[in-house]
């Protein structure tokens, strides 16, 4: 992650006072009512909440701009050298590109300032160049560490596993026997099987992940676990694994995502380091503040603190090791102690955006939280205003979120909270939606064609026979909607999960290629380059040229990358030697034959002659692989060599790439805009409802809306049935989550399940409201009376019930169906 350079030292002759603060005024007049509460921020806390479409980023760009103009007056006026920026933090890297650009296009357009006095972070690029300028303090060795991002099947999670059980036999075998075993040889087998690959990976990575990224330790863990009395001691056996796998991270010298927080806190927690960072710094913006864990939050609240009024605080100034005790109380968004300190924190979300809490330590309760604090000092800001979506989609939206917060069963059994009986007490404050209406914009907004007039009615609902007359009905629309003119079309199908995407595609590709509509299928590749898999097997060709399975795959690389015509590869790969390299006697090979064999010559001739750290970026070369995928082999290949480090053999390195490829997600760099290759116009995108969020399209089609899918139910694999009717990684998730929130007492295994089917619900309701909220002039609904009871087998159709809320959009919006 590229260093940000600091804002020049001397700087420059400002416009004059009056022409400065007329500029302000401008950009402030030209914001919407809800934006302009940003733009007016001198210091202190602000929470914004803002709806879908409200124009987040826009609104603080513009702000952030503002505020960069006040601090140079300021540091102008006072003649003073000290360098203080403005951090702004957001989610994603092409949001953090994005937000730059609004930003300079105000200070160069509008204020005729520098491009500078500011900086733009992912959380964790933040945290990264925090620990980079502290070393010693971070215990962060950039040059010698390698960052992963493990995943169930990782080694590191794997030998924690066995260690784990080598070192606990008794808590293992209480496992094994869990209920109903009758010592039976063939099921004890099965069960170790199941324990070792599926239910204890998936503890450790739930867990791991969760407890580190609140500040828990394993010894934390443990304490908590003396508040349970389940028989599997869950809490203990998850800390047991997490002190495992610590043990192994830090003795091969790997980091994860979580370190790098961990490490820039670390940084703070020394009052000298903390006072540098902190005199840099006069403000932090932070976009998407629903998606921060605790620690992610405590970091900008930190660097948020005037060093001048926070001083002595202790706590609140950073100062300590993480612990429990720290962050099992909610720590405030202001500072303690001194009620004359200062957090300089604007933190803007959409509580009713929070999709990621299921599956990340990201929990929109935090966010919640600062709001009402704001709220108790008059500091809270509603943006409710969006221009994005025409008024019927506006009006299901709104209806989706008061239906599901009304919703009796939804509300029921919410256990947010249990009274000292043990009985479930309802919580209004933890209702699945924050309860905030989206308006349409005024009439004189500047945003052109703000609540664009709808396309046909608008919202078009539809029960289609089966998932193959969903596919008739779908192709119907989407022909007509292009046939009009298609190169200023955008247009998006998205889906609960990737197999209904994949599906969906080889149904639609015959009609898309016949109306010569561009089918973006988004999948998979986006999220797992291909690269390190390429790469691979190509390496592992050359290290074994006469294995017909590894010379197959080398030839399926070169088929798929269009570098030799498709033929029968089985043919080619039965005999290798005489395919490589015929005989004066052997059959004349066909001119495709000849070209294959000439490639795969040419890749043994460099396994040769090349130094083995060479041999990624020539293999990338030979792959003719464009920008984007020649930078993610120079990654890879640095990664690869920096694991290799004293051990350059052949069988090392296939080793390192087979565990990338295997058990990582390895994200590729990107060199261009993601968000502009989904949302291209001419393209009908296929793209899940998740990565969906912060997008937008004319058109958005809403297929397989089924009760199994959303919200879904929380399913226990028949393989461990054996442990219960739950799994041991949402319990544990639950339990930790109710210490994060204060809760008095932690929820055994029972309300724990409860508690997480209920946030499982109350996200997949948001989630559909994501999606919703992502359709500008039409938005198109169906569930089928017949669907998949799995999408691993489409074929296999039975009656489904539709989502709850779908009938009831059904009869809200009438004149809408078809």
């Amino acid at each position: 992650m590229p260093q940000e350079s600091h804002p020049i030292e001397v700087y420059p002759q400002l416009p004059s006072s009056l022409l400065r603060e007329n500029a302000i005024l401008s950009i402030r007049n030209s914001l919407r009512l809800g934006q302009q509460p940003m733009a007016d921020w001198h210091s202190g806390p602000l929470a914004v909440s803002a709806v879908p479409g409200a124009g987040k980023s826009t609104g603080m760009a513009a702000a952030a701009a503002i505020a960069i103009a006040r601090q140079y007056q300021r540091s102008a006026s006072s003649r003073s050298s000290e360098r203080r920026q403005l951090v702004v933090v957001t989610f994603t890297r092409s949001a953090v590109a994005n937000i730059k650009a609004k930003i300079r296009k105000y200070l160069r357009d509008n204020l005729s300032l520098p491009q500078t006095g500011f900086v733009v972070h992912t959380l964790h690029g933040l945290a990264l160049n925090i620990a980079s300028r502290h070393p010693n303090l971070s215990g962060l060795q950039l040059e010698n560490v390698t960052l992963i991002t493990p995943t169930q099947s990782h080694r590191f999670i794997r030998t924690a596993v066995e260690q784990w059980i080598a070192s606990h036999p008794g808590r293992y075998s209480r496992l094994l026997e869990g209920i109903q075993f009758d010592g039976e040889e063939t099921e004890r087998l099965r069960r170790q099987s199941v324990l070792r690959t599926e239910v204890l990976p998936d503890l450790a990575t739930t867990v791991i992940h969760e407890a580190k990224s609140s500040g828990m330790s394993p010894e934390d863990l443990r304490h908590l676990s003396e508040q349970t009395t389940d028989k599997y001691a869950i809490l203990s056996v998850a800390a047991g694994l997490y002190e495992q796998y610590q043990n192994l991270m830090r003795s091969r010298e790997f980091i994860d995502y979580d370190d790098m927080i961990l490490a820039a806190l670390r940084v703070l927690a020394n009052p000298s380091a903390r006072r540098i960072e902190q005199n840099q710094v006069f403000a932090v913006f932070e976009d998407e503040a629903q998606d921060s864990s605790p620690l992610q939050t405590k970091l900008l609240e930190i660097l948020a603190t005037d060093p001048e009024e926070g001083e002595g605080e202790g706590e609140r100034g950073g100062g300590g090791e993480i612990s429990s005790s720290k962050i099992h109380r909610r720590d405030s968004g202001f500072p303690q102690g001194n009620p004359k300190s200062k957090i300089n924190l604007v933190r803007v979300g959409d509580p009713n955006q929070a999709i990621n809490s299921t599956f990340t330590p990201a929990d929109p309760i935090y966010f919640r939280q600062f709001c009402e604090e704001c709220n108790t000092q008059q500091r809270l800001a509603t943006m409710d205003q969006a221009g994005r979506s025409t008024k019927i989609i506006i009006d299901a939206a709104n209806f989706v979120l008061g239906w599901v917060n009304s919703y009796s069963s939804l509300v029921i059994s919410h256990p947010s909270s249990v009274n000292n009986k043990g009985q479930m007490t309802n919580d209004k404050g933890l209702l699945p939606f924050r309860p905030q209406t989206i308006r349409l914009v005024d009439p004189d907004d500047p945003q052109p064609d703000a609540n664009p007039q709808p396309v046909g009615r608008g919202l078009e609902i539809y029960t289609p026979r089966d998932i193959h007359h969903t596919v008739e009905l779908l192709s119907q629309r989407i022909v007509q909607l292009f046939a009009q003119d298609p190169t200023s079309v955008s247009a998006a199908i998205l889906v609960r999960e990737n197999r209904q995407g994949r599906w969906l595609a080889e149904a639609l590709t015959s009609t898309c290629k016949e109306h010569k509509i561009l089918l973006y299928d988004v999948g998979e590749r986006d999220r797992h380059s291909h690269v390190p898999q390429e790469i691979l097997a190509l390496l592992q060709f050359c290290d074994r040229p006469h294995s017909p399975d590894y010379l197959k795959a080398a030839l399926e690389v070169f088929v798929e990358r269009q570098l030799i015509p498709t033929q029968d590869l089985n043919a080619l790969a039965s005999v290798p030697e005489e395919f490589l390299y015929p005989g004066p006697l052997s059959t004349p090979q066909p001119e495709p034959v000849q070209k294959a064999a000439h490639i795969c010559r040419s890749l043994l001739r460099a396994r040769m002659e090349l130094p083995l750290y060479q041999l990624i970026s020539f293999l990338a070369l030979a792959l003719n692989y464009d920008q984007a995928e020649l930078a993610t082999a120079d990654k890879l290949a640095e990664r690869v060599n920096l694991q290799m480090a004293g051990n350059t053999a052949m069988a090392n390195m296939l080793g390192v790439l087979s565990e990338i490829v295997s058990s990582e997600r390895f994200e590729p760099v990107e060199t261009e805009d993601l968000e502009a290759r989904y949302t291209r116009r001419g393209q009908l995108t296929i793209i899940t409802m998740h990565k969906a969020k912060g997008l937008d399209w004319d058109y958005v089609f809403l297929p397989f809306l089924h009760e199994s899918l959303i919200p879904g139910r929380f399913w226990v694999p028949p393989q461990s049935q054996f442990l219960g009717d739950f799994t041991l990684s949402e319990v544990a998730r639950a339990q930790i989550r109710a210490a994060l929130h204060s809760q008095s007492s932690l929820p055994d295994v029972t309300q724990a399940w409860e508690q997480a089917k209920y946030l499982k619900t109350a996200e997949e309701y948001r989630l559909l409201y994501v999606a919703m909220t992502r359709a500008k002039r039409l938005l198109w609904m169906s569930a089928a009376q017949k669907a998949p009871f799995t999408w691993s087998k489409p074929e296999n159709l039975q009656s489904s019930a539709p989502c709850p809320v779908f009938p009831a959009l059904k009869r809200q919006f009438p004149e809408c169906v078809l």
